[in-house]
């Protein structure tokens, strides 16, 4: 075990804590905070490849140690097309400061996780009052009194007031979620890639309809969500570029039919099971649709289609997948987590995904 340590000890005082790349390379960057204790490491990642770009060991989360955390990856050769991440201040001022030109994505999960936990405790909230409905016609049920019955029966009624209530409540806010995932698709169901004003005319729409729920909660958690939904809109102009490049070579109709193929080869692996197979079937219905009409040319065209359209990011889940994947390597350090540490980290993780990285 000695002649371990030491040996990895020495390797990780001469790996690099960023990668360098022989020339320029265009990325867009996923960034996060992990902590070791109370101790920050400040992350970044390629969103294609999930390959570690740069993690130190900092003393702070300001926006001046992020803005050198960016140049230095601007110094390794690495420039940014954008960078998505939860709304940390330090973090996000500090991109801006280094790559002013740059888009930032404000991360979906982070926008709506607020939105979303609403839902989970008001579906809690809807099975408490129907075991409370149940609990009361049980007692109605048992009673023997003409005084007892009238009581349990009044108790029964306002039971299920209170019950149809609850689940009307989260049916309406599931529906209402259920309609905002839609709008936040990259494409219709018609297979045109959504504009930014489309989705933000239908964003306003949907959270003044929340709103109007009869649930005091809601106000303070859609605060956040007006305030920011310009970032929210933000990869949609992406898209829009995208949508005005592709059909200056991309046949209109057989574009359409590829934008769906995508979409529904996106969320084929996003789902389970069933849902699967429906994404599948979906997939190669429009790919078989797109090949007739394209002919020899089908294959060049989907693949560019198709990495257009990669290029979209609108989340930063993947950094925080990494963080999950780093996580058993901090805890076991105990919080006396070093740069040589991280070094070796970074050197493992990147080297694990060879096939999906850089290297």
């Amino acid at each position: 075990m000695g002649y371990l340590s030491q040996f990895f000890q020495s390797a990780a005082q001469v790996l690099p804590s960023t990668l360098l790349m022989p020339s320029k390379s265009f990325v867009f960057y996923l960034s996060d905070e992990i902590f070791a204790l109370h101790t920050p490491s400040l992350v970044t990642i390629d969103a294609r490849s999930t390959t570690i770009l740069k993690i130190e060991l900092a003393s702070d989360r300001s926006a001046d140690t992020w803005r050198v955390h960016f140049e230095a990856l601007e110094a390794h050769h690495f420039f940014s097309l954008g960078m998505a991440s939860d709304r940390g201040l330090g973090l996000v001022a500090g991109y801006q400061a280094a790559c002013d030109m740059a888009l930032w994505v404000v991360d979906y999960f982070h926008a709506f996780r607020d939105l979303c936990e609403l839902q989970h405790q008001l579906e809690r909230k809807a099975y408490a009052a129907i075991d409370q409905e149940y609990d009361a016609a049980q007692k109605f049920d048992h009673a023997k009194s003409t005084s007892n019955l009238a009581k349990r029966l009044q108790q029964y009624e306002t039971a299920r007031h209170a019950c149809q209530q609850a689940i009307t409540l989260y049916d309406q806010l599931a529906l209402l979620l259920h309609l905002l995932r839609e709008a936040l698709q990259l494409c219709s169901p018609h297979g045109r890639l959504r504009t930014r004003e489309d989705v933000r005319t239908a964003l306003t729409l949907l959270l003044d309809m929340i709103e109007e729920l009869d649930c005091a909660a809601i106000a303070t958690t859609l605060k956040p969500i007006h305030t920011h939904i310009d970032d929210i809109v933000v990869p949609f102009q992406h898209a829009e570029a995208i949508d005005a490049e592709l059909r200056a070579v991309v046949p209109h109709d057989v574009l359409d039919f590829l934008v769906l193929a995508w979409h529904h080869d996106h969320l084929f692996y996003q789902s389970q099971s069933h849902p699967k197979r429906y994404h599948h079937r979906e997939r190669e219905f429009w790919l078989t649709c797109a090949e007739g009409l394209l002919g020899k040319e089908f294959d060049t065209l989907k693949a560019l289609v198709f990495d257009k359209l990669d290029s979209i990011v609108r989340a930063s889940s993947l950094v925080e997948m990494v963080n999950g994947l780093l996580r058993p390597s901090f805890n076991s350090c105990k919080g006396q987590i070093t740069q040589e540490a991280l070094n070796l980290i970074m050197f493992y993780h990147n080297h694990h995904l060879t096939v999906r990285s850089f290297l």
